[in-house]
């Protein structure tokens, strides 16, 4: 989320496969994410770059569009589509996934050995995104969100101080305390993607897992759990509710109803026992079965979207009626509400007085029930509002007062009516409701059926049934007369708000108090269920939970530099919708000295200050001090200290290079730097750069082909990329070349299997022969993906070049790879999508590397100058071992 940055900041937005890969190619479509910063001179020139998910349309579905095929890099829509592209296309292309790849591959880590040693937790600590040490143009400090953390995806909380928090890739944790000194409690689950997270009528808490949210970095799950016993159990591979029917699924929302307990799942609606948790789930309704597993469409590209559900609305007079809200975000003739016939049958539902009943205005909606059954409340996300309107694609929000799912409906706000009530996304050049089909939550408080919490992108709250509204959760605090940017104020007089894109929430009491806790692209945060408002409507009382002990933080990237000034080491490293973290060697506490996105990073090992960071499609910046500001710049703005050095492809945004594009120093000399857009680019100024135009364009790697790995050893540079990066007519291939410009040339890479028709995650090159190099491929094998060409294995040598190949997988789970490391020992560190294996020099069989590392997908592998190596995870956070422990592994 947070500002600071007039450039766009986006996060992805596609849904089914990623990570784990088990549903179809086709991704959920794509979306936007920026935030501006809004202090600078750009600010009203750049107004239009906002921290914004916007969708881009085509034909009426949400288009998933290739690199290369267009766009000028200055629309959020347009830009939003390549987005998609950085989880799901690298685990899918060139076809469709069979559910039960990832389940597959979980099985077979259980019996893997396990090297000596254990990994060590690097960012279980606060992340403050208001840290004023790095208080400049270039960070998020001052926007009010203060401590952070990745995304939370699930709340509940009960009336005896237990709160558990559910992370989009980061698993359960629970809070003892009404939220703090948070312990993980799902570790040992195959699924640490969370959908939603509810507590039944027997304080039993049930997980669903498969993030609900039709966002690129959403991972599919494994089923629903529960444990009989939060407030001491953990959660087990054995709790899990029913069968298989639900892997390989998002589950959009868990409701209870007399003996039953209803899934929304992306494959329909399901329903089950609450009582006898064994035996198959059932399933309900499904708009278009021919598209589910089985059916007769079940490989067709657009099958992820045609069985969609959103949420169920039940009867609480009586259990046997019960609404549907189906559909897809995008639109699809299927959308819709839909309700049980005297026959069993679903049928469209209509005649249900304001809310919307066409496939036109069903979107995205949730419901949220009175707890006397007295109202109804409900969010619509409208699909065609979203296609035709830039600013909103919220219909409404609608009130049922007789609490019957049949209402009938009364509308009681809109977007415009919701911009009135003490918004700030106005300040960001959009109204709220733009991202209502990523944001939403709804909950009532159970003492009053006239009180509602509403989460878009920013908090909103009632209090006489949407007669008036207020907005106790601001976006940020930058338009508000009380901001400053002054450190001593910290955010001035304004009160703290939270972070923004609201995706889950609940009530909870501690120590005679009730609290709303409400879960964000930040993490979580609470405020008394009454509190208290400024005069705007502003909330004066939230309290930010993310102290640390919480880290689900969703990293791209890991640097490692020598702390020249207090000693140890300086971990930094790209986040999603958290910018760009650093930790000091005497920091207790993390700070953001780059705001927006945070995306590859170069760091220096001899100095950990050293820093380049790569906000999305190549806009890099270089810092040369950590991104420590004395705040002279406000005054002068030659004094900042960090510069914007992104290559020529950055002007080009989705078209020249990935959303997350590849970047390096060359493992000889770290001056020399290499980034790949459509173009291989090479900067031989190393951190001295200070304008783009110091870059030189090494290579084309051809229209319509974009970097997916880079690697430089020597100024030999090894570049793996794609075009189409989707499975309609997916390509892939890797050029080689020198960073002068000279010798280039596209390898022979056969579509037998040689190397799989895949995506190029990453390559390794040997320090002592550039001719030896690793590659490592994403994506599961040909037993799994139907797509031509897609091969086994998942890594691979060549010793002259990459003029032929060996395949190095042996015994790995089939999971997608996306980092490989050569150890100084000669062994081998390869992060996939489940764990981080090891292979010892003289061996050829696999290892788990180490234990501790929880089941997060290790997106990059680095070597720190401190012996040790480091994994970013994408859920939760950095992790680091000790190899020196590697000497006591035996080989096989």
């Amino acid at each position: 989320m947070l500002p600071q940055r007039h450039r766009r900041r986006f996060i992805t937005c596609t849904v089914v496969a990623a990570a784990f890969g088990l549903v179809s190619s086709q991704s959920y479509a794509a979306s936007g994410d920026a935030r501006p910063r809004p202090w600078n001179a750009r600010h009203q020139a750049d107004v239009s770059r906002q921290h914004i998910k916007a969708v881009h349309h085509h034909g009426g579905r949400s288009a998933v569009a290739a690199p290369g095929s267009g766009g000028d890099g200055s629309d959020e829509a347009e830009n939003s589509a390549e987005a998609t592209a950085q989880f799901t296309e690298a685990r899918t292309a060139p076809g469709v996934v069979a559910p039960g790849a990832y389940g597959a591959a979980w099985q077979q880590l259980q019996s893997m050995r396990h090297t000596h040693g254990d990994w060590d937790h690097v960012t279980k600590k606060a992340y403050n995104a208001d840290d004023p040490r790095y208080r400049d143009v270039n960070s998020n400090s001052s926007g009010g969100a203060g401590k952070v953390t990745g995304r939370i995806t699930g709340i509940a909380a009960d009336d005896q101080g237990y709160v558990y928090a559910g992370g989009a890739n980061g698993g359960v944790f629970r809070s003892k305390t009404g939220g703090g000194h948070w312990e993980p409690i799902a570790d040992k689950l195959p699924s640490l993607s969370t959908g939603t997270l509810a507590l039944d009528g027997k304080k039993r808490l049930w997980y669903a897992t498969g993030e609900s949210n039709t966002g690129a970095t959403a991972f599919v799950g494994t089923g629903v759990y529960v444990l009989s016993d939060p407030h001491r159990g953990q959660f087990r591979p054995g709790g899990r509710v029913g069968g298989a029917e639900l892997e390989s699924t998002v589950i959009h929302a868990l409701r209870f109803a007399g003996s039953k307990v209803w899934a929304a799942t992306s494959r329909g609606v399901w329903s089950h026992s609450a009582t006898t948790l064994s035996g198959p789930w059932k399933l309900e309704f499904a708009p278009n079965p021919e598209y589910m597993p089985g059916g007769a469409k079940e490989d067709d590209p657009s099958g992820p979207y045609k069985n969609i559900a959103n949420d169920i609305a039940v009867d609480p007079k009586d259990p046997s009626k019960v609404l549907l809200a189906v559909g897809w975000r995008g639109g699809d003739t299927y959308n819709g509400l839909y309700a049980k016939q005297a026959d069993r049958s679903w049928k469209p539902a209509s005649g249900l007085g304001d809310l919307p009943t066409g496939h036109d205005d069903v979107g995205n909606m949730t419901f949220a029930a009175a707890a006397d059954g007295s109202r109804l409340y409900a969010i619509d996300q409208s699909p065609a509002q979203t296609a035709a309107n830039p600013d909103s694609g919220l219909k409404g929000v609608y009130v049922a007062k007789n609490g019957s799912p049949f209402g009938p409906w009364t509308q009681i706000a809109d977007y415009t009516k919701l911009k009135a009530s003490g918004s700030a996304l106005q300040s960001a050049g959009y109204q709220p409701g733009i991202q209502s089909w990523y944001n939403q939550f709804l909950q009532v408080d159970p003492a009053n059926a006239d009180h509602v919490y509403l989460g878009l992108e920013e908090v909103f709250e009632t209090k006489n049934g949407g007669t008036s509204w207020s907005t106790p959760g601001p976006y940020w605090n930058f338009p508000f007369p009380c901001w400053s940017i002054d450190p001593a104020k910290q955010t001035g007089d304004c009160s703290q708000t939270t972070h923004s894109d609201q995706h889950a929430v609940a009530l909870g009491s501690y120590r005679g108090k009730t609290w709303a806790y409400v879960g964000n692209d930040g993490g979580i945060y609470r405020r008394p269920l009454n509190g208290t408002v400024d005069s705007g409507g502003h909330a004066t009382d939230w309290q930010s939970l993310n102290d640390g002990t919480l880290d689900t933080l969703q990293y791209y990237s890991v640097g490692v530099g020598k702390d020249l000034t207090h000693g140890g080491v300086s971990v930094t490293g790209g986040l999603q919708d958290n910018g760009q973290s650093i930790l000091r060697g005497h920091d207790k506490v993390m700070g953001s000295n780059f705001g927006g996105d945070g995306a590859d990073t170069i760091t220096d090992p001899a100095n950990g200050c050293n820093i380049a960071a790569e906000y999305v499609y190549l806009d890099m910046w270089v810092t040369q001090n950590c991104g420590v500001n004395d705040g002279s710049w406000a005054t002068d703005p030659s004094k900042a200290t960090e510069y914007e050095v992104a290559p020529p492809d950055k002007d080009l945004g989705g078209s020249g290079a990935r959303f997350i594009a590849p970047i390096t120093a060359d493992a000889k000399d770290t001056n020399t730097w290499v980034a790949g857009g459509r173009h291989v680019w090479v900067n031989i100024k190393g951190f001295a750069i200070r304008s783009g135009k110091e870059w030189k364009n090494a290579y084309d790697l051809g229209d319509g082909h974009v970097a997916t790995a880079v690697a430089s050893s020597g100024g030999t540079v090894y570049v793996g990329w794609c075009g189409p990066c989707n499975n309609q007519g997916f390509s892939r291939g890797i050029a080689v070349g020198n960073a002068d410009g000279t010798g280039w040339h596209q390898l022979n890479l056969p579509t037998d299997g040689t190397i799989p028709h895949r995506y190029i995650s990453g390559f390794e090159v040997d320090p002592a022969n550039a001719q030896h190099v690793y590659v490592a491929v994403n994506g599961f094998s040909r037993k799994w993906t139907e797509g031509p060409g897609a091969g086994v294995g998942h890594l691979f040598e060549s010793k002259n070049g990459g003029a032929n190949w060996t395949d190095i997988s042996a015994n790995l789970p089939d999971v997608p790879a996306n980092t490989v490391k050569l150890l100084p020992n000669g062994g081998l560190a390869l992060g996939t999508d489940l764990a981080t294996f090891y292979r010892p020099a003289d061996a050829t069989k696999w290892q788990v590397l180490g234990r501790n590392l929880p089941t997060a997908a290790v997106m990059q592998l680095r070597l720190g100058p401190d012996s040790r190596l480091y994994a970013a995870t994408h859920g939760r956070g950095i992790w680091s071992f000790d190899i020196q422990r590697l000497k006591a592994t035996r080989n096989d």
